[in-house]
């Protein structure tokens, strides 16, 4: 792997460029993003060069799409006619069915992987990106085939993988989505909920004088902007009204024992799942 480019190089993609010079790869780094974002890249030494889009993808050994959800299925549309034949084509998108499908009609002179890598910060932008964001992080990879796994530029992309320090781990698209639905997704819809829920009733300033550390580790993730979730909504609307579903079932229980003061096995429960939730080799 001599030349990677990287669509968006933003938070992720650029933290990934970092990674990957951490790591010891000493070829060369392309980006393709607005003309802002290459700048700052450029001047952040995130990347080496920001070539026009086709030069940029021509290029490459391993394309490295960290764009949102609805550019990323728009690149996989368009980029292929300029992939030289055997160039690996993953990505870092939030959900994976839509995405790998979309691929698997599109992608013919290179080779797609789907991947997620479970990172993030709560700013965004290539001034934020930060080598050891992956760092002991789960690395989802979703082949549309198992056989994928054994190709050489996909074994070759999982020991990167492995040395900019995160953790690869291959599921299928579906089962992929399914489980951020509810480690990732409903989360954040908790914290949405509950901060408009506060919202009908207090003022802020109302609810600043009342607030303690644990309101503001709840709606931590209502700051989130819904343009970066958007997306993530549309492609993964079954799994979230499911997993939405049973959070509103538990709710309605912890209701229905509130009135019979009776909620201790519901804390212990929690609890319980909690403590191995935080295990350090969880």
């Amino acid at each position: 792997m001599k030349t990677v480019t990287i669509a968006g190089v933003g938070l992720i993609g650029g933290s990934f460029a970092l990674a990957l010079r951490k790591a010891g790869f000493d070829g060369k780094i392309l980006g393709v993003s607005s003309p802002a974002t290459l700048r700052a890249a450029l001047d952040l030494s995130v990347i080496d060069d920001a070539p026009p889009l086709e030069e940029a993808f021509a290029a490459a050994d391993l394309v490295y799409l960290a764009q949102p959800i609805s550019r990323i299925l728009e690149s996989l549309r368009t980029i292929d006619p300029f992939l030289r034949p055997g160039t690996l084509v993953t990505d870092a998108g939030s959900t994976k069915s839509a995405i790998v499908r979309q691929a698997s009609q599109t992608i013919r002179n290179g080779t797609f992987l789907g991947g997620h890598p479970m990172a993030g910060k709560a700013a965004r932008g290539a001034a934020q990106a930060d080598p050891d964001l992956f760092q002991a992080r789960t690395y989802f990879l979703t082949p549309s085939a198992s056989k994928e796994m054994e190709q050489s530029t996909v074994v070759t992309f999982v020991e990167w993988i492995r040395r900019i320090g995160a953790n690869p781990v291959t599921i299928t698209p579906e089962a992929h989505d399914h489980l951020v639905a509810f480690t990732s997704h409903l989360p954040q819809l908790a914290s949405t909920a509950l901060a408009g829920t506060l919202a009908q009733k207090l003022d802020a300033d109302q609810a600043r004088q009342g607030a303690g550390p644990g309101l503001h580790d709840t709606t931590r993730l209502a700051l989130s902007s819904y343009e970066i979730w958007a997306d993530i909504l549309t492609t993964n609307g079954p799994s979230i009204a499911q997993a939405l579903d049973l959070y509103i079932d538990r709710l309605h229980l912890l209701r229905e024992h509130l009135k019979e003061s009776n909620l201790k096995a519901d804390f212990e429960f929690a609890e319980n799942f909690t403590k191995q939730l935080r295990k350090p080799d969880f």
